[in-house]
């Protein structure tokens, strides 16, 4: 079985990707997980809570504990495990051999994943890690399709191997860097990166030369928006599913536990379109057009297939740079309301995200289902009066819908733009 991995940063992240076609999702605490700013949940309630929901869905639920813990932690941290099992959590993500093994003493019945974090590049990596306990390896981004596939030719059959196949890169190895700590304090290998490799920075045209190589000069540009010479772009592997599935990957992992439920929404549908087609025919997989453009339409960065075509036996100097230089994002959509209910089975009970005036063209994005194509030539506030927009910030209105029974709460409208 091939599994489709969803980011679920909070409650409502969490109901959406459900909704929009998860086979499991990974989470966090408050502590001890590398996206602090992520929403997250608390150990007593929320923990369990999200677990209950997830599973009567048949989702797995993966808890990243992800973090490179410290001496003084260890007591907390202990408490914490010791009370994990009884959450009904799936496995648990980490990167410190000092929390694995505080894992396996305090929780030994817990599955463990070995986090990308980790860097795990070969195979005698990912057996050391097998030798400890682990269940899974999410492997390094870092890595081509032919190095996954070596490695899985040489691994035991029961180490599963997961990989980020769509969403951001870190433009540090496997996200090991300290730009966050040195401009803010905030350490990304402690969960609170404010992502300073995404700002604008002014560089008047440098040129950096080292002395050694006056041959490879750093030309440093600038365009009306700045400078992103640190700035990777995203990665898109949609196109490429059977190359993943024929490398050994059995979980599809989509990056962006921070991003709007909006974008995690299309990304998981999009995706388990594309995933279910595939599994339908494997020989004939050919990716939709439609897959791609609902991809584009969220908020994004250049897309890019990351490291895995490249000759990862080559030097870096060698291969193709994964910086996206151009400015910081695209986003050619936006969502304009979400579905909350319906009236008699006439009206959508919408509630706003963004300004809509009556007659504009938008799209109807529902779980499972293809898009349809709506004129909103009339809108009703609750009161069933007529206006003509939503100017209110998440104000409820209607629109007229033959069938809203049949639309589920949950789905979206959206404006393409201009």
């Amino acid at each position: 079985m091939i599994e489709l991995l969803a980011p679920a940063g909070d409650f409502e992240k969490l109901t959406k990707v459900i909704q929009y076609g998860a086979d499991a999702v990974y989470l966090g605490l408050h502590q001890f997980n590398l996206r602090a700013a992520g929403g997250n949940f608390n150990l007593q309630d929320q923990l369990p809570q999200a677990v209950e929901l997830a599973h009567q869905n048949k989702v797995k639920v993966y808890l990243t504990l992800n973090s490179l813990a410290r001496d003084h932690e260890f007591a907390d941290l202990e408490t914490l495990i010791k009370h994990l099992p009884v959450t009904g959590i799936d496995a648990v993500i980490v990167s410190d051999p000092g929390v694995l093994q505080t894992v396996r003493k305090f929780a030994p019945e817990l599955d463990i994943h070995i986090s990308t974090q980790s860097s795990v590049m070969n195979s005698q990596t990912a057996k050391f890690w097998y030798d400890q306990g682990v269940t899974r390896i999410i492997l390094a981004r870092e890595l081509s399709l032919e190095d996954i596939k070596t490695m899985r030719q040489q691994i035991p059959e029961d180490l599963e191997l997961e990989a980020f196949i769509h969403g951001a890169m870190c433009m540090s190895y496997s996200g090991r860097c300290i730009l966050s700590d040195y401009f803010n304090a905030r350490s990304g290998n402690r969960g609170a990166c404010t992502q300073p490799c995404r700002w604008n920075y002014q560089t008047d045209s440098l040129i950096l030369k080292e002395k050694g190589h006056p041959d490879k000069p750093i030309i440093l540009e600038q365009d009306q928006h700045g400078s992103y010479l640190l700035s990777s772009s995203d990665l898109c592997m949609i196109e490429y599913i059977p190359q993943l599935v024929k490398a050994g990957i059995t979980s599809f992992k989509i990056e962006g536990r921070t991003k709007s439920a909006f974008y995690a929404s299309v990304v998981v549908k999009t995706y388990r379109q594309a995933l279910d087609a595939y599994l339908a025919d494997p020989d004939n997989y050919q990716a939709d057009p439609a897959w791609l453009e609902a991809l584009e339409q969220t908020v994004h960065r250049h897309f890019d297939t990351g490291f895995f075509f490249q000759d990862t036996s080559k030097p870096l100097a060698e291969q193709e740079s994964k910086i996206h230089a151009e400015k910081t994002m695209y986003k050619q959509a936006k969502v304009i309301a979400e579905v909350r209910d319906n009236l008699e089975n006439n009206y959508l009970v919408l509630e706003q995200k963004n300004k809509i005036e009556r007659g504009a063209i938008v799209e109807l994005i529902r779980p499972n289902q293809d898009k349809i194509d709506l004129q909103l030539n009339e809108l009703f506030d609750i009161n069933r009066q007529p206006i003509d927009s939503t100017p209110h910030a998440r104000m409820l209105f209607l629109i007229p819908y033959e069938n809203a029974e049949e639309v589920p709460q949950g789905s979206y409208l959206k404006q393409v733009l201009s």
